[in-house]
This record gives C-alpha cells, structure tokens and sequence, in this order.
C-alpha cells in the first residue's frame, strides 16, 4: 500500500464513487489512510486517500471547519 500524505487545506478531486470529479477540501485525518472532506457540491465524509487526486492548491480552514467556510474557502480560491 503506497502512503498519500495529506494535510488540512489541501484541495482534491474524488476519483471514485457518486461524487467523482468533484472538488473537495481535507479537513482531518480520521484513521490511518482516511480523511474528512468537504466540498461546495460534496457531502461531509470520510473518504480513502486512494480515491482523491490532490492538486496543487491549498486553502486556509481550520480543522472541521463548518460547510459554509468551506464553500466560501472554495469560492476564493477560484478567482
């Protein structure tokens, strides 16, 4: 099993299940290889760190940060 690091803020894809190619944010580490995610068009849940692609971009929340910090983290980074 390879090991993905993965820190709060950082901005994924989903790769896999019914909320593929959405964007979300890692907002803590629950277990070895699961996060906590969130995003404008995805639901809270945990989620394998194999199914995301992370890119290259990281937003400034705080650790279980609400939805609606989530969403506007989000929004800035996209202008």
């Amino acid at each position: 099993m390879k090991m993905v690091f993965m820190e709060i803020g950082q901005v994924c894809i989903k790769t896999r299940g019914r909320e593929a190619g959405r964007m979300v944010v890692v907002l803590s580490k629950v277990k070895a290889g699961k996060v906590l995610v969130d995003g404008s068009k995805a639901k809270r849940k945990q989620c394998n760190v194999l199914h995301l692609f992370p890119i290259n971009e990281i937003v400034k929340v705080k650790e279980e940060e609400s939805h609606e910090g989530v969403v506007k983290a989000l929004k800035a980074m996209r202008k």
